[in-house]
């Protein structure tokens, strides 16, 4: 709202300049990743200088556009904390050799006459214990393809498969930057988050085992399993396996069922790990080495390339990259939101989306077009995030509907667009393009659809009371 003071001349802005400003914001975004492959850091950046700008020329003070920054930041300090100790956990779990366990005992479902689907469980084992998707492809992925070379599958169906679990993982994985981001937009907590988009995601990634089962017949031998024996080698020289291990995601799983808030539930992750390393890794974690892994993150040294560089991760100091590209983006949304940019952007849209289950659909459209014009998965998850965020709350509609709708389109699409960093980067580690492995990333095309048809029969359609809020006559 705005001050009814003598000192302020503020005044609405036509619908021209708000569109301006999202124009602009998507312009360097695209000439900044796309011609120059930039980080979307300054594109951003920049974006938000020039929002700021399109607010000193509606009348607001510099005082004002400051403040609202601020306000910007203030709403996302949760998920920067988050954001901050999850890297930390990350960097404790990998000293400790909770993350190793778990993906040694992942790889234990390797059957080369199911291997599309053991393909797909792998991935999404990996991605689930360091929550990134990139990470999983550009290790377990590369491994994976060689294998399916040997049995013959072609590449795009392989390619198909590792990346269905991998994005798996990153959608639900608590570890995950994206599964923090989402509901730091919508204004819910990680957990209520992952616990919402349960329903949703379980019955996609059952079709995708359906699908590459059925895919998988006919196919099977054996094949020169070299590299999944050297990561599993490599895993036994560095680190002392034991089930035991698997009990910090256990008591993080737990303390989600007992409704325990966000960042208690990762400091016990980090606490129970901190106890078990000791234990089973000896002179290898020591309490200097989880205090060095939770700063810097963890260095691996096996020899095996592929496995070093998945274990090389965690750490606050990996978290910087998100969690300053939150801090930037809230600063634009803030910006926009205090000047009614982004009100006069969506009251125009509103007008013509009275259902509220519409409304669902076209909030992940608004993610598929950002991830195609703003090639940044982030983008995808924060600009619609903020957009939509207020138009949620003013229906009554719980914020978890809205960060599941921006993680199942966000997230997963990035995926399907051939100059989006993800595409980009799936060409890179794995050989294979966008129009290949389109028809067989199963879990990216089918998310999005099964959000939107479950949206419409109320499933992931939830209000903050429960029921839809009587509309006046």
């Amino acid at each position: 709202m705005f001050k009814d003071d003598q000192d302020r001349k503020a005044r609405l802005p036509e619908l021209w300049e708000a569109l301006l400003t999202f124009a602009v914001m998507i312009c360097v975004m695209a000439v900044g990743i796309i011609v120059f492959h930039a980080d979307p850091h300054m594109p951003m950046f920049l974006g938000t200088l020039f929002a700021a700008v399109m607010a000193l020329r509606l009348g607001f003070k510099w005082s004002d556009v400051e403040k609202s920054m601020f306000d910007g930041i203030y709403r996302a300090l949760q998920a920067v904390i988050i954001l901050a100790t999850v890297g930390i956990l990350v960097g404790v779990w990998l000293v400790s050799g909770v993350v190793p366990t778990m993906i040694y005992y992942g790889l234990q479902i390797l059957n080369p006459s199911i291997f599309l689907v053991a393909a797909l469980l792998i991935c999404s084992i990996t991605s689930l214990a360091t929550g990134t998707s990139w990470g999983t492809m550009g290790t377990m992925g590369i491994a994976l393809m060689g294998v399916a070379m040997g049995l013959g599958f072609t590449p795009g169906m392989a390619a198909g498969a590792i990346i269905s679990g991998a994005y798996f993982g990153d959608k639900m994985s608590p570890l995950s930057d994206t599964t923090n981001l989402a509901p730091a937009m919508a204004g819910t907590d990680v957990f209520t988050h992952v616990k919402f988009m349960f329903p949703s995601t379980a019955l996609t990634y059952l079709i995708c085992i359906a699908l590459f089962a059925f895919w998988g017949m006919g196919h099977g031998g054996e094949s020169d399993l070299s590299k999944i024996n050297a990561i599993q080698e490599g895993l036994l020289s560095l680190f002392r396996i034991n089930p035991l291990l698997l009990l910090p995601p256990l008591i993080v799983i737990v303390a989600i069922a007992f409704k325990i808030p966000a960042i208690p539930e990762i400091v016990l992750g980090i606490l129970a790990a901190g106890v078990l390393g000791p234990l089973f890794q000896g002179a290898n974690c020591t309490f200097g080495d989880m205090l060095s892994c939770g700063m810097n993150g963890f260095e691996a040294k096996t020899g095996v390339e592929d496995l070093d560089s998945l274990l090389s991760s965690g750490g606050l100091m990996s978290m910087m990259f998100s969690i300053s590209m939150t801090m930037l983006a809230m600063m634009f949304g803030g910006i926009v939101e205090s000047t009614k940019q982004l009100d006069v952007v969506i009251e125009r849209l509103l007008r013509h989306i009275r259902n509220d289950k519409l409304l669902v659909g076209v909030t992940e459209l608004t993610c598929f077009a950002s991830n195609a014009t703003m090639p940044e998965q982030y983008i995808s998850i924060i600009l619609p995030g903020r957009m939509y965020a207020k138009a949620y709350e003013e229906r009554g509609i719980a914020p978890e509907t809205l960060s599941n709708a921006l993680e199942g389109a966000g997230t997963v699409s990035s995926a399907l667009i051939p100059w989006n960093t993800c595409g980009v980067y799936i060409l890179g580690v794995l050989g294979v393009g966008v129009a290949d492995y389109l028809p067989y990333a199963v879990f990216n095309w089918m998310m999005p659809l099964v959000v939107f048809v479950l949206a419409l029969a109320g499933i992931t359609l939830r209000y903050r009371n429960g029921t839809a809020p009587q509309k006046a006559a």
